[in-house]
Order: C-alpha cells, then structure tokens, then sequence
C-alpha cells in the first residue's frame, strides 16, 4: 500500500492534465465529476491533483525529519556508547534535556514566531529540521544500549589490535550491527513526522499555502460550509493520510518482527 501510494504522489502530477497554479473561476466549487475526478476547489483548481501535489510534501517532510533524526541519534548513540564515561554522561543528558521538552508546544510556538517571516518553501524545510531535531533522543539512548553491549565483543578486539580509528570502528563496526533498530526507528519515526506536519499545517503553523499538503487541505474542514457541503475538498486528504501512516506503521512492525533475532520462524 505504501509503495502505491509513493507511485501515485510521483506519477499522477506528471499524467495529469492540470497544472497546479492553474486557476479557473469558472468551474470553482465544483463537485466530482468526469472531468475533475475529486472536484474543484473555491479557486477552480483540481483538487485530485493538489491531494497528490501535497502528498508528495507530506511524505517529503516525514522522510527528511525521520533522516535528520536518524543521523543525530545514530552518531549521538554511537559515541556515547563507544566512549562511556564522561563523554557518555554529558551525550545523554543532553539527549535528556532535549527528550523533556514539550514536543508540540515547542514546534507549535516557533513554527507561530516564525509565520509571516519566512515562505511557504523555507516554513517547510524549517518544519522538516524542527520535527528531526526534537526526535532524536529515543534513538540515541537504543543505539547506546546496543553498542555498549557490542562493543566488549571479539570483533572489537580484533579491531583494536589492528589498529583501526575510533571514527571507523564506529561508523563501519558498530553503527551496521544496529541497523535493524535503526531501520525500525526511522520507520516509525517518518509516520510520526508525517502526523506531526499535518497537525500543524491544520493550524495553520506547517507548510501555508499555496503550497499543498494533506494537512492544510484538511483545514478547509474548519469551514462550516465546506465541512457539510464540500467533502470532496477534506475527506481525501485524510484519507490519505490515515492509509499513509497505517501502511508506514505496519510496515515498522514487519520489519521489527523480521529483524528480531528472538522471532520463532
């Protein structure tokens, strides 16, 4: 269901015979239909095509915050682990202080101080740095575990009697022995990345338009009018998203029960 849904944001914007900043008055507000399969918005714009326009946002978001939370927890985990000690102490407190602050408050309040001085493409790149930027404590305090325990192994013997760099035994010895938890972590975490945009574009503090994303198609529904007569402009966008975040999230669990080395096959 991902893999289709990750075709469908890719191709449908290219087959389609509109354009997204194409504007037509004349045809606004109008409901499904053969020409337009999702109808049109109150600007005559093809909703079909800006719910897979806004698809490609919102999975673009998930997927940046998730490699962003990825790289700090990794490298964050990866040192504190090897090192111990000191190093370790000072990595996880830090990963501490960050893991105690208030999640949505935060992003909400610096994605609201932020609104009207930058654009809509820079709102959504800062969005993208925010969302890794706060999830990457989880992930470090696992990558710690494993790597304290990997780290007393033979093989990291071996590499200490040939020599090798602290940076290499981390990043080529290490690091590779966690990539199932990674893997399972940056899963989980892009369909919570994913959640947390279109929370906020509803609020009006995510990606602003005219830039689309599922979330701030949904926020049409806070219109009365829209909400009870209009259905085509919201219901698909969060449709999409629930398929979207259900398919990521078993796709998560797939990959967990497959990478656990405990699962009876």
């Amino acid at each position: 269901l991902f893999i289709v849904i990750v075709l469908a944001v890719i191709f449908v914007p290219i087959l389609s015979p509109y354009e997204i900043s194409e504007f037509n008055l004349a045809d606004k507000e109008q409901a499904p239909s053969s020409t337009h399969w999702l109808g049109t918005d109150e600007q005559g714009r093809d909703v079909l095509l800006r719910l897979f326009v806004g698809g490609r946002i919102s999975i673009l978001v998930g997927l940046m915050a998730a490699g962003v939370s990825v790289v700090l927890g990794s490298l964050v985990g990866g040192i504190a682990g090897y090192y111990g000690g000191r190093v370790d102490n000072i990595l996880m407190r830090i990963a501490e202080i960050i893991y105690s602050i208030p999640f949505m408050p935060t992003v909400i309040s610096l994605s609201a101080a932020l609104m009207w001085r930058v654009s809509s493409e820079q709102k959504m790149y800062f969005v993208m740095f925010l969302i890794g930027v706060l999830s990457w404590p989880g992930l470090a305090r696992l990558v710690r575990g494993q790597i304290l325990s990997l780290r007393e192994q033979e093989f990291m013997q071996a590499t200490e009697i040939l020599g090798i760099s602290d940076r290499s035994k981390i990043v080529r010895h290490l690091l590779p022995n966690t990539l199932a938890f990674i893997i399972v972590s940056a899963t989980l975490g892009m369909a919570g990345a994913i959640l947390s945009e279109a929370g906020l574009s509803f609020l009006g503090l995510g990606v602003t338009p005219p830039t689309p994303t599922w979330g701030n198609m949904v926020e049409r529904a806070r219109n009365t009018n829209v909400f009870r007569n209009m259905q085509w402009l919201w219901i698909p966008p969060g449709v999409m998203i629930m398929l979207t975040v259900v398919s990521i999230n078993l796709l998560g669990e797939g990959l967990r029960d497959a990478f656990d080395p405990k699962e009876i096959r």
